[in-house]
C-alpha cells in the first residue's frame, strides 16, 4: 500500500470516526475505528487477507456488517503480518480497560479469524466476561512453543510474542465463553486449538473446511447467520452444527473431500463419492470430479462417467 493510499484511507476513517464515534492512528501499522451503535459492542481485527490488500479505501474487517446489525463496532486495522504485536495496540487496549470504555456495554464480543482470531482471544482479557468468536486462531507464534510443528507465517516470527496480551490461551481464560472454530484435519490448526483449554471454550469442529473456514462459511451464506446467533445468544453449538450441514452441497467443500480421498489412495471410495457428486450436479461445473472418476475407471476397469440423459 502506497503512502498516498494510506493517507486516503486514513482520511476516510477519520471522517467516519468524527461523525459516528472515534478514529485513532495507533502506529504506522495499526488503526482503530469505533462506530457507535447500541449496547452490544463487537471488537474485530483485520485478518491476513485484509492486511495484505492494496485497496485505497476500506473499513476494518467486519465493521460494515456489525454496524448494519445496529451493534457498536470497534475495528482494529492492520497493515501487514503484524499479529497486532505492537506496544501501541497494547497501550490502546489498556486505556480502554482503565477508562471503563467496555463497561458502557451490556455485551462485548471479540471476533476474528486466523491472525485476527489470535488477536480476538489475546485482547479479550481487556474486557473480562466478554464473548470470543475465534476462527482457526493461533495460540502464539513464539518459536519456543511452536518450533517443529508450525512452519507457516515466517514473516511474523520476528515479532515479540511475550509480555502483555501475548499467549492467547491464557488471555482468554477471563472470557465468559470462547467459540473456537477449526478443522481437526489441519494439523497446525488442530494443535493450536488443543492449546486452548478450559470450561469456557466451546470447540466447533469443521471437518474438511481447511484453514479458510470464514471464507467458506461466507460462500455458503451462513457466516452472518452464525455470527448473529452467537452475538445475540440465540444459538447453541448444536444449532451451529445444524447450520454447518449446508456445507455438503458446496463446491469448495466437496473438492476438499475429494482431495482428502485421493490423498488417502482410496480408489473405490473416491470413485463412488465423485460419481455421486456428478450425479447431483451439472458435470461441467465439476471437471475435477469427472477426471478423477475416469482416471480410476481406466485403472480399475470400471464404467467411465457419462452425464445422465435429460
Amino acid at each position: 500500500m502506497t503512502n498516498a493510499q494510506q493517507i486516503s484511507w486514513s482520511n476516510q476513517l477519520e471522517q467516519i470516526g468524527q461523525d459516528h464515534g472515534f478514529y485513532r492512528q495507533l502506529d504506522a501499522e495499526h488503526k482503530a475505528l469505533f462506530v457507535e451503535g447500541d449496547d452490544t459492542l463487537v471488537v474485530t481485527f483485520d485478518n491476513l487477507d485484509d492486511a495484505r490488500q492494496s485497496v485505497e479505501e476500506r473499513l476494518p474487517w467486519g465493521v460494515q456488517f456489525i454496524s448494519s446489525q445496529g451493534w457498536s463496532a470497534l475495528g482494529i486495522a492492520a497493515h501487514g503480518w503484524t499479529w497486532f504485536r505492537s506496544e501501541a495496540v497494547f497501550d490502546f487496549f489498556d486505556e480502554l480497560r482503565e477508562t471503563g470504555f467496555f463497561d458502557r456495554f451490556k455485551k462485548v464480543v471479540f471476533y476474528g479469524a486466523s491472525m485476527a482470531g489470535y488477536a480476538a482471544a489475546a485482547f479479550s482479557s481487556a474486557a473480562p466476561g466478554a464473548t470470543v468468536i475465534s476462527l482457526v486462531p493461533q495460540a502464539t507464534l513464539d518459536r519456543s512453543v511452536t518450533s517443529g510443528w508450525e512452519d507457516r507465517y515466517h514473516r511474523a516470527w520476528r515479532r515479540d510474542f511475550s509480555g502483555r496480551y501475548s499467549y492467547a490461551p491464557d488471555e482468554v481464560k477471563s472470557a465468559e465463553k470462547m467459540w473456537l472454530f477449526y478443522d481437526p484435519l489441519r494439523r497446525e490448526d488442530a494443535v493450536h486449538a488443543a492449546l486452548f483449554r478450559g470450561p469456557n471454550v466451546s470447540y466447533i469442529r469443521c471437518r474438511h473446511f481447511g484453514h479458510g473456514i470464514g471464507t467458506l462459511m461466507g460462500r455458503m451464506g451462513i457466516l452472518k447467520t452464525v455470527t448473529r446467533g452467537i452475538v445475540s445468544d440465540e444459538i447453541t453449538a448444536a444449532g451451529v452444527y445444524k447450520i454447518l450441514r449446508a456445507r455438503r452441497t458446496q463446491p469448495n467443500y466437496q473438492k476438499q473431500i475429494l482431495n482428502h480421498l485421493v490423498a488417502s489412495k482410496r480408489d473405490d471410495l473416491t470413485y463412488r463419492y465423485a460419481r455421486a457428486v456428478l450425479d447431483e450436479c451439472y458435470p461441467a461445473r465439476r471437471p475435477h470430479f469427472k477426471r478423477q472418476v475416469n482416471d480410476i475407471a481406466k485403472r480399475r476397469n470400471l464404467p467411465r462417467y457419462s452425464p445422465p440423459e435429460t
